[in-house]
C-alpha cells in the first residue's frame, strides 16, 4: 500500500477525527503526529529580503534583478542573480525595459536640441505642452506613466499606461492629442522616448517646435 502524501493524511485524519482520537487513528494507519502538526515557517531573512528587493525596485524602476543583485550586495546580502530574478518573478518586479535608440544627432544634423521655454511668456492655450514620464507604486508592482499637458490651461492632452518604457508609451498619447489639437511647441527632457524618429517625425509633420531641456534639469 502506497503511503499517503502529508495533505492526504491530514485530511483522512481530519475525516475521522469526529469518531476518534488523533493518536488512535495515527497509530492504526501509521501515520507521524508531529507531521500533521508541523507547518513550514517562512524563512525570516527571505522577508527581509524580499522586502528590500521591493524598496530597491520602487527607487530604481528600470533595474532589472542583475543591478537589483549588485545594490543587495554593497549593503552587505549575500545573494545570487538566481535567487533574486525568483523572487522578482514572485512578486511581479521583473523589468522588460526595451530601449530606443537615441537618435537626435541623426535626426537634425544642422543645429542642437534647444529649450525655448527659457524665455518665452506662454500666454495661450496650445502654445506649449509638455511631456514627462514618471512611474506608479501599484501593490505588487509599478507602472509608468506618459502625460501631456498644455501649459497655459493644465490640461492633460494625452495619457498612456504601461508596464514597459517603449516607444508606444510616448507616441500614443501624442497620436490622442493630435487628433484634437496641435500645439505650436513641444516640450520634454532628452529621453530617447521623445527624440525617437518616430516621435519627432511626428511632432515635424504638424509642424510643431521642439523644445528640449538641458541634461539634468527634467
Amino acid at each position: 500500500m502506497v503511503r499517503p502524501k502529508l495533505t492526504q493524511q491530514r485530511e483522512i485524519v481530519e475525516a475521522l477525527r469526529t469518531d476518534y482520537s488523533v493518536r488512535q487513528i495515527c497509530e492504526t494507519l501509521g501515520f507521524t503526529r508531529s507531521n500533521l502538526y508541523y507547518h513550514p515557517k517562512q524563512d525570516p531573512s527571505e522577508v527581509v529580503l524580499r522586502n528590500e528587493i521591493e524598496t530597491l525596485a520602487l527607487r530604481y524602476p528600470t533595474y532589472g534583478y542583475r543591478r537589483i543583485t549588485q545594490l543587495l550586495v554593497r549593503q552587505g546580502y549575500t545573494v545570487g542573480y538566481k535567487r533574486v530574478a525568483r523572487l522578482m518573478k514572485a512578486t511581479n518586479l521583473s523589468v522588460s525595459v526595451k530601449r530606443v535608440c537615441q537618435t537626435t544627432t541623426s535626426v537634425d544634423r544642422v543645429r542642437p536640441w534647444v529649450n525655448r521655454l527659457k524665455d518665452l511668456e506662454v500666454s495661450r492655450c496650445d502654445q506649449v505642452w509638455v511631456g514627462d514620464i514618471t512611474y506608479v507604486r501599484l501593490k505588487r508592482c509599478f507602472v509608468y506613466v506618459c502625460l501631456l499637458m498644455d501649459v497655459f490651461t493644465r490640461m492633460i492632452k494625452g495619457w498612456q499606461v504601461s508596464r514597459h518604457l517603449t516607444q508606444p508609451l510616448t507616441l500614443k498619447p501624442l497620436e490622442a492629442a493630435l487628433r484634437q489639437s496641435v500645439p505650436e511647441i513641444h516640450h520634454s527632457d532628452q529621453g530617447v522616448e521623445y527624440l525617437s524618429d518616430a516621435y519627432v517625425s511626428m511632432l515635424r509633420h504638424h509642424g510643431i517646435e521642439i523644445s528640449v531641456a538641458r541634461r539634468g534639469c527634467p
